[in-house]
């Protein structure tokens, strides 16, 4: 007899602490914003080759935006990158972020934040898929563009994205 109540209060005890990692949600969106950034600026890069011609990203805290347009800035805002699939996630977060169910932009979900390293609100792919500081002049011989590292936290574990200069390679 004591045995089993010894298993039924070890039961509980692992229940409880099971249940509660079970319906925390953060970790595992964390995990998915991180892959959605990579496939993001992955995809940033592959429309800058396709269409030969600058695509801009917009990492400003808030989300994740891609825009098609010669100069970074508020001038883009029209121009944004359809969603391959035709839609974003259409949460309300992304729908107040970016203003449209079908372009090519998410917002963070609740319970994440992200920085950049360096800090930087905008960079671009350029025609030939190298990136570029937002300050450079599209078509540019030399490109100020640092390594740039996206960190992403949630639940007291970072994740990171890197995109290396000169190559623009996401990992």
């Amino acid at each position: 007899m004591v045995e089993l109540i010894v298993v039924m209060i070890l039961a509980g005890i692992l229940g409880a602490i099971g249940l509660s990692r079970y319906f925390d949600r953060t970790g595992f969106d964390a995990d998915g914003f991180t892959a959605q950034a990579k496939t993001m600026l992955r995809y940033a890069q592959k429309v800058a080759v396709a269409q030969n011609r600058s695509v801009f990203v917009r990492l400003d805290g808030g989300g994740i935006a891609l825009f098609v347009c010669y100069q970074a800035g508020m001038g883009c805002a029209s121009a944004m990158v359809p969603a391959p699939s035709g839609a974003n996630s259409g949460s309300s977060a992304t729908l107040s972020y970016c203003g449209s169910s079908t372009s090519m932009c998410e917002a963070v979900p609740a319970g994440i934040s992200y920085a950049t390293n360096p800090a930087t609100a905008y960079f671009y792919f350029d025609a030939q898929g190298k990136p570029y500081a937002a300050a450079d002049a599209d078509g540019a011989l030399v490109s100020s563009f640092a390594p740039l590292a996206l960190n992403i936290s949630a639940g007291g574990v970072t994740r990171t994205v890197n995109v290396a200069p000169e190559t623009g390679y996401v990992y």
